[in-house]
């Protein structure tokens, strides 16, 4: 059963939710929301996934900004590493990093490479999502740090952070810190808060109402005729959405 609103899901429902893929995730996700399933929670822009090897990525965001073109940033704030990842440590994991690069849509630095994946590693964080760049991917990958990321590029020029924990917008998709993300290969899903609790079961309930219905119907035409194999889609397709709409008041897919 899913924690009380409010509340921050299990570990065992964290890595419940890390076997599904993100359309999954976000199957589920569109019964349960009051928001608009066409518009809102998913990345508007398209990202690259650099490690699809490790599959799905869930967890809670930790936010930052940095701006590498600018060399002021690096004398302005010398403490500013140190207490960035004093904020990063101190938030409850997993997590994932959300950067937003500031000199968006230049790429002239990235924030990630071997050194820095390995050290939010050890804060507790499961990888990142940044519209910029990453470099050092073979290290990263070695760090067991995920990243979906804009591309690929050669240094880090005048990196540090900026801003951190505070709202970020990436790829399209503006990202609260402490927000629940589920993240792969299709892209991500920012969770809104009062989404959180109920999604589990949701995901739950949809991937095995697929399977028992439209997947079960399609999967079982061999041997029969073509309009005995429209029949019983059509038959499956009602019985899909009237059990979504039993279970949460809404239809499922069309």
């Amino acid at each position: 059963m899913s924690n009380p609103q409010g509340q921050r899901l299990s570990h065992a429902e964290l890595l419940e939710l890390k076997r599904w893929n993100t359309p999954t995730i976000y199957n589920g996700w569109e019964q349960i929301t009051t928001h608009d399933p066409a518009a809102d929670g998913f990345n508007l822009e398209e990202t690259r996934d650099f490690m699809p090897q490790m599959g799905p990525m869930v967890g809670y965001a930790v936010t930052v900004a940095f701006e590498p073109s600018n060399p002021d940033h690096v004398k302005g704030n010398p403490n500013a590493w140190s207490e960035y990842r004093r904020y990063v440590a101190g938030e409850p994991g997993p997590k994932i990093v959300v950067v937003q690069d500031l000199d968006k849509p230049r790429v002239v630095g990235s924030f990630w490479g071997e050194v820095n994946s390995n050290v939010h590693a050890a804060l507790g964080c499961v990888g990142t999502i940044t519209d910029g760049a990453i470099r050092d991917v073979d290290e990263m990958t070695n760090a067991g740090f995920k990243a979906l990321a804009r591309c690929f590029c050669v240094g880090h020029a005048h990196c540090v952070p900026v801003r951190w924990g505070c709202e970020v917008e990436v790829f399209g998709r503006t990202v609260q810190p402490g927000q629940l993300i589920h993240a792969d290969k299709h892209g991500f899903l920012a969770v809104p808060r009062e989404d959180e609790a109920g999604l589990l079961e949701a995901a739950r309930f949809m991937d095995s109402n697929e399977c028992r219905t439209v997947i079960a119907a399609a999967r079982s035409a061999a041997g029969k005729t073509q309009e005995e194999v429209l029949a019983e889609l059509d038959a499956a397709g009602r019985a899909f959405r009237t059990a979504a709409r039993q279970r949460f008041g809404k239809r499922g897919e069309s």
